[in-house]
């Protein structure tokens, strides 16, 4: 704002001349942050209403009045040298300084920040507003692998701890060594040495102090009682690769990676699931060595008895030594005996569109796979005593193509079957069940029977509903999942990031953010029950099943007025329909109500403002065989 109207807000209220420079600084075109609403740019200046005019980012706040001495705390203006004002003032050129050189670009941000200290909290915000959640996130994950390595900043090795800008570059490598001396407890012993090695590309950097960090190591891998055996297997992997330079054989390095083994074989896959993803490859490399005549088997079993990740590792390994064959029979074989474990369908599920896997899976993705799926689902659901998700279900309602693929090599007697079985099925959600009943309908119309209990397609076409059941389309159904998905997904928790936000900022009860939020929470949180509830309700449908000679759901009616001689022609169609324009109505209308279940010839009768018309229906036809 310029100094004639800061001049006139500080005469009016003599005890904002102390922020006079936060009022100065709301000039026309300043980048602004607001902590529920994100980032904004001030577009002019309201003199009448004596308000500043924001543009936020997000939403619909285009020229957003706000009340200049209410956003001197709750406001944020940017100087025009902070990295969010220069991205969006130059926003090509800064986009190619994040690509080319985020190292370069990182010391840009934290540079502005008080003796070059920021809070992982503060730079991940900043982050956040400067690039969206999702670009920003991921280009954050990349960077902060690179200034691990870089000597002008300290990485801190806790989240709550600060990056700091170091005034002298220090390897990063000397000052982990350094935390590793340091180190009493083993198990963290180990994650230093771990880092270490990732960070020391040239090791004569380390060569002095290399064989004191081995002997560290050897002693806290034989010495404490601290450690399980996974955690003893990843300490002597880490070890060996810090030996490798300078030592013949680091396998015969005491304790060895096969004595553990060794000691773990009654429980292997225990033992498998405990170790780091990067070393999965390195355990099956060290079956084969300790097990040369038997480790096809303990691979075999180590894939049926393991999580998801491990198990998908297996069959990389079985397939990269051209054990294809014995995967195969390993998997159909329990695909017989419907033994296989829910780690393993979700890992066939996944990825069975990959490349190395489709030739390979495609021959089992079939009703039989199906009816081990809902088992799998059944069994889990008995284990959980939580309100916890099952993957296995998750990834059947939220992959769109599985079940279409699966019931086309089927018959429609096993979709009958298949669908019975879900029914039963205490492993889904409701919403979740419908929606995928729903999805068996679309193939097997006929499978609706089973739904209704035996009511057959004509309770649906006539929609003489006894229950409160809505008969829809499957797009209008298919359109309210996503509402209610963006909804779960986007909406609610952004709302609730807000909240946390504004209640932030102090004093609640005169905290108009918080109450904005709150309110916004209601409406939210009321269209979430409605579109629970309407979901509950649906009945998908393509209309096939609409009746040829009487009005039902899914019909074209033809009418003419008796007086006049006037025609007009209606759909009939499912309750989330109606399209006036278009002369689609739904069956819930009164007309439609009116209409369902007449036949040609039959009079209807409507009245509108008083004024009672008769019609004959001259015209039907299914609106299914019209599209």
């Amino acid at each position: 704002m310029n100094v004639e109207i800061v001049d006139r807000l500080i005469e009016k209220d003599p005890s904002l001349e102390s922020s006079r420079t936060a009022l100065e600084a709301m000039k026309e075109g300043a980048i602004c942050i607001h902590r529920a609403w994100g980032v904004g740019r001030i577009s002019g200046f309201e003199a009448e209403a004596g308000m500043i005019l924001v543009d936020f980012e997000e939403g619909e706040r285009k020229s957003h009045a706000m009340d200049p001495v209410f956003c001197i705390d709750k406001l944020e203006v940017l100087a025009d040298d902070h990295v969010i004002s220069q991205h969006r003032a130059n926003t090509e050129e800064i986009e190619i300084k994040i690509k080319k050189e985020p190292v370069e670009f990182f010391i840009d941000i934290i540079s502005k920040f008080e003796d070059g200290c920021a809070p992982t909290r503060d730079l991940e915000r900043t982050i956040h507003l400067l690039l969206g959640p999702t670009k920003g996130k991921k280009w954050w994950t990349a960077t902060k692998k690179l200034l691990v390595k870089d000597a002008r900043v300290a990485v801190p090795n806790k989240k709550t701890e600060p990056y700091v800008l170091r005034d002298e570059p220090v390897k990063p490598e000397q000052e982990i060594l350094q935390d590793f001396f340091d180190e009493k407890r083993s198990k963290e012993k180990i994650l230093l040495a771990e880092k270490l090695y990732d960070l020391s590309s040239e090791k004569e950097d380390l060569q002095a102090d290399l064989p004191q960090v081995l002997h560290d190591l050897t002693v806290a891998l034989m010495e404490a009682r601290n450690l399980s055996q996974a955690d003893r297997l990843h300490g002597i992997w880490v070890r060996n690769n810090l030996a490798r330079d300078v030592e013949e054989d680091v396998e015969k390095l005491e304790p060895t990676s096969a004595s553990v083994l060794n000691q773990c074989e009654d429980d292997l896959p225990g033992l498998a699931d405990q170790m780091p993803a990067k070393f999965h490859s390195r355990f099956l490399d060290l079956v084969t060595r300790v097990y040369p005549d038997n480790w096809k088997k303990i691979v075999l079993q180590l894939l049926h008895n393991t999580a998801t990740k491990f198990s998908g590792e297996c069959a990389h390994f079985l397939i990269d030594r051209e054990d294809s064959k014995l995967l195969i029979k390993s998997l159909n074989d329990t695909l017989d005996e419907q033994t296989l474990k829910a780690p393993v369908l979700l890992w066939m599920i996944k990825f069975r569109a990959l490349s190395k896997f489709e030739a390979l899976l495609d021959g089992l993705m079939t009703p039989r796979l199906l009816t081990a799926v809902f088992s799998a689902i059944d069994y889990e659901s008995l284990q959980n005593a939580t309100s916890r998700r099952i993957p296995l279900a998750e990834i059947l309602s939220d992959d769109k193509e599985l079940l279409r693929d699966i019931l086309s090599k089927g018959s429609a007697e096993n979709a009958k079957d298949l669908a019975q079985a879900l029914i039963l099925n205490p492993g889904f959600e409701d919403l979740s069940k419908r929606s995928l009943l729903a999805r068996f309908i679309k193939m097997h119309p006929e499978i609706q029977e089973i739904i209704e209990g035996g009511g057959g397609s004509s309770s649906q076409s006539s929609a003489v509903a006894t229950d409160d059941s809505l008969i829809v389309s499957q797009s209008s159904y298919d359109r309210k999942v996503d509402d209610l998905d963006l909804l779960n997904k986007e909406k609610i928790p952004a709302n609730s990031q807000a909240i946390e936000a504004a209640r932030e900022l102090g004093d609640l009860r005169e905290n108009a953010e918080y109450q904005m939020a709150k309110d916004e929470q209601k409406i939210l949180l009321s269209r979430q029950a409605d579109l629970q509830t309407d979901l509950m309700r649906a009945k998908p449908t393509d209309f096939t099943d609409a009746p040829s000679d009487a009005v039902g759901i899914g019909s074209n009616v033809t009418l003419s007025n008796t007086n006049s001689g006037e025609s007009q022609k209606y759909t009939i169609l499912g309750a989330w329909d109606s399209d006036p324009d278009n002369n689609v109505l739904s069956y819930l209308t009164p007309l439609g109500q009116k209409l369902l279940g007449k036949k040609v010839d039959d009079l209807v009768e409507t009245e509108v403002e008083g004024t009672v018309t008769n019609w004959k229906i001259e015209g039907l036809s299914r609106w299914v065989d019209s599209q």
